[in-house]
């Protein structure tokens, strides 16, 4: 904070794993702040290795936004995981009306679920093993109810579904209990998934079954050994039950969190008959990959540097006509994202999703995330809002290399590479960025992710559009290219799309195999 407040426009605050390095000279249209996180040697990146290198102070765990000093609370995966379940139902061809949702974890990130849940207009069950948590969740409002008594929890259950209720239910107790008793009732679960924090399973993120909260805890600290034994049996029971319902209909998918990967580590029953891939996909394989992220579609974010709920209110007004005039000539391959977020942003207030920051999040496309800026700008230049900061979630288009999340759906071999999230933090740097972060780790584990973010003000100046505009066009079209060049068929749209409308675009399309000649 010191250093934030006496730095100058000539000056560049570079951050090591939390660490202020200290001011460099720059210059003014350089970055204000550099933030690193978790970069270490790839042959050190494991999670054995963090836990020395962070026990030492010399590095530290970025996570994603919170790492990149742009997290605004859990209103982005709310409305991340709302999209999801809308898509997710609609991938299965059926209302979320009179539909069921079964997951579990009520943490920072995984207490969406619920609220997201009613926002798309399903029954959902969420089981969380934390009283305390999911007490505070009950008082928040994003969980409707809480059931201690499995017993209890299939005819609420059945009762909802009759009733084509909108309803969030929090069972107090192993998830693994909702996946076999429902199973034994025949009650039919139509989206399945889990996000509980696998990227952390032995140190809380992944309780086991047959232990009571302050049991586990107590077994965690002292016999850590039996612990990780009795976390790896749960997942291979978890995984079963979760079988025996997709073997009747259940659409599951990962949700990021590891799941899938810790459970085949555990020895479940959840690789594929080639012995590769998982029998299940991540949600990015399925919906938000071919769904959004190949179209450019991602979590674009501002916050009102004022403070003013009422600033709020009038970006969230700017941003939907906005989007009401693109709707109006998009093509018919994006109708259903617009439809989707101009939805969002007219509930958004209702929805009583601000926590600190008056802060709000939709997906949007190059073109959205430009003109939305750009009216902003526009806004602020006529002094009837403040400044605004915007932002984005590291899972994103462009921001994160991540095989078993973000970059889930790249099927040509390079899924492991981390070429984007590099490139698009480096051209975040020279085109704009007011602050720019890259991390090891976040969402799916140390070692298994690159990711990064910007943050970039805007002041109302005709520098600030000219910046905008040049980093947000690459900060999306960088990972149309990569995906585009993998071949996702949304993506080849997209990224010509792209090329129509920006002369100076020019990107390598690939030359599609005609199958008939073998």
């Amino acid at each position: 904070m010191k250093y934030l407040a006496e730095m100058t426009e000539e000056q560049t605050l570079v951050m090591y794993s939390g660490h202020p390095m200290g001011l460099f000279p720059s210059h003014k249209e350089a970055p204000r702040v550099v933030v690193t996180n978790g970069m270490v040697i790839p042959n050190y990146s494991k999670p054995d290795d963090w836990e020395k290198m962070n026990a030492l102070g010399v590095s530290q765990y970025g996570q994603m936004t919170a790492g990149s000093y742009m997290y605004i609370g859990p209103q982005g995966i709310v409305h991340g995981t709302t999209i999801t379940v809308l898509n997710g139902f609609r991938k299965i061809k059926k209302s979320p009306k009179g539909g069921l949702f079964v997951t579990s974890g009520l943490g920072g990130m995984s207490g969406a679920q619920p609220k997201a849940g009613n926002i798309a207009g399903c029954v959902t069950v969420c089981a969380e093993v934390n009283p305390k948590i999911t007490n505070i969740r009950h008082s928040q409002g994003w969980i409707n109810e809480v059931i201690e008594n499995i017993n209890e929890v299939v005819p609420r259950v059945k009762n909802a579904l009759e009733n084509n209720e909108v309803v969030s239910i929090a069972y107090l107790g192993n998830v693994v209990d909702v996946w076999e008793r429902f199973d034994q009732e025949n009650l039919q679960i139509d989206l399945g998934s889990d996000q509980t924090s696998l990227h952390n399973p032995w140190a809380g993120g992944y309780y086991p079954i047959g232990f009571s909260f302050e049991e586990s805890n107590d077994l965690m600290a002292k016999n850590p050994d039996k612990f990780k034994e009795e976390v790896q049996k749960t997942l291979r029971r978890h995984a079963t039950a979760i079988n025996k319902h997709t073997a009747k209909g259940t659409y599951f998918f990962d949700y990021g969190n590891a799941f899938l990967l810790e459970a085949s580590r555990a020895g479940a029953d959840i690789m594929a008959s080639n012995g590769i891939d998982f029998k299940y996909p991540s949600y990015v394989q399925d919906i938000m990959g071919p769904m959004c992220f190949d179209y450019g579609f991602g979590p674009f974010r501002w916050v009102c540097a004022s403070g003013n709920p009422e600033d709020l209110a009038k970006t969230d007004k700017i941003a939907c006509d906005v989007l009401e005039e693109m709707m109006k000539n998009s093509p018919e391959e994006i109708q259903q994202q617009m439809a989707d977020n101009i939805q969002w942003i007219k509930g958004a207030q209702e929805n009583k999703l601000v926590v600190g920051s008056q802060a709000r999040i939709l997906y949007a496309d190059a073109e959205g995330r430009i003109k939305i800026a750009e009216a902003f700008n526009q806004a602020i230049a006529k002094g009837q809002i403040g400044y605004v900061i915007l932002g984005r979630d590291h899972h994103d288009v462009s921001g994160t290399d991540s095989p078993y999340r973000e970059t889930s759906n790249i099927y040509d071999g390079s899924r492991f590479t981390a070429d984007m999230a590099i490139q698009n933090v480096i051209g975040d740097g020279f085109r704009g960025a007011t602050w720019i972060s890259i991390h090891n780790g976040g969402g799916v584990g140390w070692g298994e992710v690159i990711n990064g973010g910007f943050g970039m003000v805007l002041d109302g100046t005709k520098e600030a559009s000219r910046r905008l505009e040049s980093m947000l066009f690459w900060d999306v079209n960088n990972g149309i290219s990569r995906r585009s060049w993998a071949r996702n068929e949304g993506a080849i749209f997209a990224i010509k799309r792209a090329m129509q409308t920006q002369p100076l675009l020019k990107v390598t399309i690939p030359n599609i195999v005609d199958e008939n000649l073998f």
